[in-house]
C-alpha cells in the first residue's frame, strides 16, 4: 500500500462539519512502485483522481450534516477521500466506504485517526464484479460517479444489488450530462427520482453547475 512518503500532501479542515482531512498536494502526484494502480487498469494521469475533494463531494457533504440517518445501513460509492464517511462516521453512522482505488483505505484509515474517530468499514471492489458478501443497505451515497457512458449501467446495477427494497440513493452530480441517463436506469429498479439544484454554495470557490440527485424506493 502506497506510503504517504511518496507524495505530497496537504493537511486542511473542512468546515462542513468540522472535518480534518490529509489529502493529496493536488491532481499532479502519482505513485505506483508496484504497478498495482496500473495492474487495474489505471494510468499516471488517472492514479491522483481519488485524492482531493471535489466540489461535488462538499455539496453532498453539506447536504448531509443534518440528514436523518438514525438506525441506517449507509454505503458510500467510489468514495476517493471518504469525505462523507468520515463526517457520517463522526455522526456515529453505521457507514461503509468502497472504491476500486488501491490507495483510499491507507487515506481513509489516516483520516479516520486524524479526527480520533471510531475505524470506518472499508471494502475495495469493482462495479462490475457480484460483491454477494457486501450487504445491503438502506442508504447509498456517492459523488462525482459518471465519467463515462459505459459506467452508468454497471452502477445502476452495482447500487440494485445493494438496495434494501425500501431504499434512499442520493448522489452528487457535477453536471457532465449524464443524470437523466443514470435517471432511466433507477427508474427501471423502480426507483423515483428528484434532482434539486443547490441553492447556497458559497463555500465553493465556484458556482456549482450541477445537481443532488436523490432515488427512492418504498418496499
Amino acid at each position: 500500500m502506497t506510503s504517504l512518503t511518496t507524495v505530497r500532501v496537504r493537511y486542511q479542515t473542512i468546515e462542513i462539519g468540522n472535518t480534518d482531512v490529509c489529502t493529496l498536494r493536488d491532481n499532479q502526484q502519482f505513485s505506483d512502485p508496484d504497478d498495482e494502480a496500473l495492474n487495474l487498469g489505471m494510468c499516471s494521469a488517472s492514479w491522483p483522481m481519488f485524492g482531493v475533494i471535489w466540489p461535488s463531494s462538499l455539496v453532498l457533504a453539506n447536504h448531509m450534516l443534518d440528514y436523518d440517518i438514525a438506525d441506517k445501513r449507509i454505503l458510500e460509492v467510489g468514495c476517493g477521500m471518504a469525505l462523507l464517511s468520515l463526517l457520517l462516521n463522526h455522526r456515529q453512522a453505521d457507514i461503509t466506504a468502497t472504491d476500486y482505488h488501491p490507495t483510499v483505505e491507507y487515506f481513509l484509515d489516516r483520516n479516520t485517526t486524524l479526527n480520533n474517530n471510531k475505524e470506518i468499514n472499508f471494502e475495495r471492489l469493482d462495479w462490475a464484479e457480484d460483491n454477494s458478501h457486501l450487504a445491503k443497505f438502506d442508504i447509498i451515497i456517492g459523488s462525482d460517479l459518471l465519467y463515462e457512458d459505459q459506467h452508468i449501467g454497471i452502477l445502476a446495477e452495482f447500487i440494485e444489488r445493494h438496495a434494501l427494497p425500501t431504499c434512499e440513493v442520493i448522489v452528487g452530480d457535477p453536471g457532465r450530462g449524464r443524470k437523466n441517463k443514470l435517471t432511466n436506469k433507477m427508474i427501471e429498479f423502480c426507483f423515483s427520482s428528484k434532482h434539486v439544484k443547490p441553492e447556497n454554495t458559497t463555500y465553493l470557490a465556484l458556482p456549482f453547475k450541477g445537481h443532488i440527485l436523490t432515488f427512492s424506493r418504498s418496499g
